[in-house]
C-alpha cells in the first residue's frame, strides 16, 4: 500500500496564469513519448498505471486534486485493475472527505471521488492530459495532432522532465527553466527528482520514467473509457466496411442485366 500523502512540491501542468512564468525563454521542446496506449489498437499498461498512481498518491495529491475521478474505477478493466479489497484500503489510508451527515470528516470509501485539492491556487489533474496539447501546427494547421494525436500526455511528461536546473529571480518571484513550458520559464519548483518514489516491482525511477508513468495514468482520469471507444470504433468501421461491400455486390447485380442495353 502506498505511502501516506506526501507534502512535498506540486506540478501545476500548465494551468497557470501568464503571470506565472517570465517572458523570453527558448522554444518549447515536447517530446514525443512511445506510450502504449497510442494508435488504433494501443492500451493502457496496467502496471504503468499503478506506477503513476503511487506518485499521484506520493508527491502530486499534496497540492492537486482529481475531483471527477471515482476511486472506484482504480479497479475497472482497462484501468489500474487494482483488487477491491486495496481500494478500499487506498482509499481510507489516503483520503478523508467530508460527511454533511456526520458533520465531519471521514475516511474515503470507493464510492467517493477522489478529493478536490487546490492548495496555493493549484488546478485539478482529472482532464489535464486533454486540456494539453502537445503538438500543434505548423502554421495552426493541426498536422501534427493529425498523426501524433494531441499529445496531452507528452505535454506533461516533458514538462516534468524539462527543468534545467537554471533559476532566476524577478519582481521577488523565483522562476526555474523548463524546455517544454512556453515562455521558458515556470514559478513552480520541480516537483520530481531521481529515486523520490520506491516502486515494489523494482522499475526506474528516474525523473524522465516517473514523468512518463505520471503522465500515464493522468491520461487514463481524462480517458478512462478509451479502450472501448477504440473497440466500438473497431467495430463500427468493420461493419461499414462489410455493408458498403455488400451494397456494391447488390448494386452490380441489379444493374447487370440492364448493362448494355440502350
Amino acid at each position: 500500500m502506498f505511502k501516506k500523502l506526501a507534502t512535498g512540491a506540486a506540478f501545476a501542468l500548465a494551468m497557470i496564469p501568464a503571470a506565472s512564468y517570465a517572458a523570453g525563454g527558448g522554444e518549447q521542446h515536447i517530446t514525443d513519448y512511445a506510450f502504449s496506449f497510442e494508435g488504433p489498437f494501443g492500451t493502457y499498461d496496467r502496471n504503468q498505471l499503478q506506477r503513476g498512481l503511487q506518485i499521484y498518491t506520493e508527491v502530486c495529491a499534496a497540492c492537486h486534486g482529481l475531483k471527477l475521478v471515482p476511486i472506484r474505477t482504480l479497479s475497472d478493466e482497462g484501468g489500474p485493475q487494482m483488487p477491491e479489497d486495496q481500494v478500499r484500503a487506498y482509499a481510507a489510508d489516503n483520503f478523508s472527505v467530508y460527511d454533511p451527515e456526520l458533520d465531519e470528516d471521514r475516511p474515503a470509501k470507493p464510492v467517493d471521488n477522489f478529493p478536490e485539492n487546490n492548495n496555493a491556487g493549484a488546478p485539478d489533474l482529472s482532464m489535464m492530459a486533454k486540456a494539453r496539447a502537445g503538438f500543434h501546427g505548423p502554421y495552426g494547421l493541426g498536422i501534427n495532432q493529425l498523426f501524433k494525436g494531441m499529445g496531452g500526455a507528452e505535454y506533461i511528461a516533458s514538462l516534468l522532465a524539462g527543468y534545467t536546473g537554471e533559476e532566476k529571480e524577478e519582481a521577488g518571484t523565483i522562476f526555474y527553466e523548463n524546455t517544454a513550458f512556453p515562455g521558458g520559464w515556470i514559478s513552480m519548483a520541480p516537483p520530481l527528482s531521481d529515486e523520490q518514489v520506491e516502486f515494489a516491482d523494482g522499475h526506474a525511477n528516474d525523473v524522465d520514467a516517473m514523468a512518463q508513468d505520471v503522465a500515464a495514468f493522468l491520461m487514463w482520469t481524462a480517458e478512462p473509457k478509451m479502450m472501448a471507444r477504440k473497440q466500438a470504433g473497431f467495430v463500427g468501421v468493420l461493419f461499414l466496411t462489410l455493408l458498403s461491400v455488400m451494397l456494391y455486390l447488390t448494386n452490380k447485380r441489379l444493374w447487370a442485366p440492364h448493362k448494355g442495353k440502350h
